[in-house]
């Protein structure tokens, strides 16, 4: 199997993070990996965020309504659209796999955290000072994992087709 693959299929998401920091290097690469990843019509129509600051990690935590365990992660990347691009969701969707794969390949654990429709993107924004023409799309809160659990996915022949799709 490949490397690319089998960090693939190791990914699974980490709410349960040890009390130590991301080497900065890993936060860069990550930014790097999201600064890179595709965009319709090469946009790029976004700006990251890599929150550090424990006081700001638990101002984040407590606007969401599903991410209080972004308060222990070491660092939170927030992905931003700029409303006006016409693919800002699929291109920062693009960026926000980009950077939950690069972690990955560190041993860094993450989670998707929505952000795109949820009412708190406004709180969020204002809170880290991002301009009012961008959105925010998704959290990426990261840190090593305390405890590996990998949930169990269904079967491929429950999920992929070939030329049509089949009611079983």
């Amino acid at each position: 199997m490949n490397l690319g693959i089998t960090i693939i299929r190791g990914r699974h998401s980490v709410r349960d993070f040890k009390d130590e920091p991301v080497d900065e290097k890993v936060i860069l690469d990550a930014l790097e990996c999201a600064r890179a990843a595709p965009t319709a019509m090469n946009a790029q129509p976004w700006v990251f965020v890599a929150i550090r600051d424990k006081a700001l990690l638990k101002q984040v935590a407590d606007i969401t309504d599903h991410g209080s365990f972004i308060a222990d992660s070491a660092v939170c990347f927030a992905v931003f659209g700029e409303k006006s691009a016409k693919y800002y969701l699929e291109d920062c969707s693009a960026a926000t796999e980009n950077i939950i794969l690069a972690l990955q390949s560190y041993g860094v654990g993450s989670c998707w955290v929505a952000g795109d429709k949820k009412p708190y993107v406004d709180s969020i924004r204002a809170l880290l000072k991002v301009s009012e023409k961008y959105t925010l799309v998704s959290l990426v809160p990261a840190g090593m994992p305390k405890d590996i659990r990998i949930a169990p996915k269904k079967p491929l022949s429950e999920v992929a087709f070939f030329d049509t799709y089949e009611e079983s």
